[in-house]
């Protein structure tokens, strides 16, 4: 019994909506009783004249500055002035309950604590341990349709201290010069182009050879043929020097040197015409019409060191990789070989991989330089597709159409990208992102 009535005395200390007893009156309520015989103090505003009476159980509460008439209901009882507004509707019981039952080291069973449950939910008609001290009515406004959050990119973006953006590429849709080649023959099967690491830019025209250079815009004629009925069908120059070797289609081989304007000798090996050519330091390569690649030491007096021979076909396509291990040529057979150099200056060899996918004749021919082990090859009318190889495995990673025939592959030393160079049908120049084979631009003569 002394429990229970502990718990009544406390629950009773603890409601805060009934009024306070024993409390001193105010000091307006004290001045009105010295006043005299009049209204009930209880009912005076200490914000108005006491003069002013008003019934003793309604007390205007009308503020200055607002309308209505709304009337507050004052309490009938004597003696008490102070008011605390009703918060049943924050549960205060219930939290200073919760707040005391933290402190009661006690651990209940677990059939007593569905016993205190059902007990809860009889009495206060919801869950005493789901009860909240502050808990708010009502599910957030969802945003209208449509609405964009302003503010959204102060907290979205990533700043990053010295960021700037990258800048694209500016590549010239005109060429810078060009240059009247009138007697040039139109052979897909020739080579009659090539540039120096001097910047000379040597060109094939029908039976005579000229240099231009590019610093000083200087057109120089280097050679002409002494026979009308011979022409020029290939050029190359010397990876460091001014030397450039130049294929006849009398079958010769010619070494000359371009600063004296001079022909240092001639290579006679081949029975027909010599339609590419490539170095390899002081190993000069040359294909010929008959499917036959020699190698010609230019050093020694016996200049002929190798024959290779895997095309049926005239090889119109040869290309040394950058560190001189091996060269790939293509043919009219429509296949591209990878030859191992020749260590010793003799004898022969077989391919170490074929290519024969192509489906025309394989004119370009290009290692990567920053992928030692990955070929370029491009075909003719027939196939117009650039094929990307790996040499040590013989796998196709990659092939895109091109839609013309590809006479010339050449990568990018400072980005991830190759050009390619086309004859029919539309004679354009292409730039391609690698891996993904994407067009960068495409460039119209």
């Amino acid at each position: 019994m002394v429990q229970f009535l502990f718990e009544a005395d406390l629950h009773g200390l603890l409601k805060l909506d009934t009024l306070i007893p024993n409390v001193p009156p105010a000091q307006w309520q004290g001045k009105a009783k010295e006043s005299g015989p009049g209204p009930s103090p209880i009912g005076v505003s200490p914000m108005k004249p006491a003069s002013r009476s008003h019934s003793s159980s309604k007390t205007p509460s009308k503020t200055p500055g607002k309308s209505g008439s709304k009337i507050q209901s004052s309490p009938t009882k004597a003696g008490g002035v102070c008011y605390i507004p009703n918060h049943s509707t924050l549960q205060m019981e219930m939290a200073n309950f919760l707040l005391t039952k933290e402190n009661d080291p006690a651990e209940d069973s677990p059939t007593k604590k569905e016993q205190q449950k059902a007990w809860a939910v009889n009495l206060n008609g919801f869950d005493v341990e789901e009860a909240k001290i502050l808990h708010l009515r009502g599910k957030p406004q969802n945003a209208p349709e449509g609405y964009q959050n302003t503010m959204k990119v102060l907290y979205s973006q990533k700043m990053v201290p010295g960021f700037s953006r990258k800048k694209s590429r500016y590549i010239p849709s005109k060429p810078e010069q060009v240059l009247d080649a009138p007697a040039i023959r139109n052979n897909y099967y020739l080579n009659l182009i090539d540039w120096s690491s001097q910047n000379f830019l040597a060109v094939a025209l029908d039976d005579a050879v000229y240099l231009w250079n590019y610093g000083t815009r200087e057109i120089i004629p280097l050679l002409q043929m002494e026979h009308p009925d011979v022409y020029i069908s290939s050029v190359s120059w010397i990876k460091d020097g001014d030397y450039l070797a130049v294929g006849t289609s009398s079958a010769e081989v010619q070494l000359w040197d371009t600063e004296q304007q001079k022909r240092l000798r001639t290579m006679t090996s081949h029975c027909a015409r010599v339609g590419t050519l490539s170095w390899n330091s002081c190993i000069l390569s040359s294909g010929a019409q008959t499917g036959h690649i020699h190698h010609h030491d230019v050093r020694v007096a016996e200049h002929h060191v190798a024959i290779l021979a895997g095309h049926t076909h005239e090889v119109c396509g040869l290309r040394w990789s950058l560190d001189g291990r091996y060269l790939a040529s293509g043919g009219n057979d429509s296949l591209a070989n990878i030859w191992p150099c020749i260590q010793g200056g003799g004898g022969d060899s077989a391919p170490v991989q074929t290519f024969t996918q192509h489906q025309g004749a394989v004119k370009a021919a290009a290692r990567c330089p920053w992928q030692m082990n990955v070929l370029a090859t491009g075909g003719g009318t027939r196939d117009r597709h650039i094929r990307i190889w790996n040499v040590c495995s013989g796998a196709c990673l990659s092939a895109v159409d091109t839609r013309s025939q590809v006479s010339s592959i050449l990568w990018s030393t400072n980005y991830k990208e190759l050009i390619s160079a086309h004859g029919f049908a539309q004679n354009q120049l292409v730039i391609w992102k690698y891996p993904i084979m994407t067009k960068v631009a495409e460039l119209q003569g």
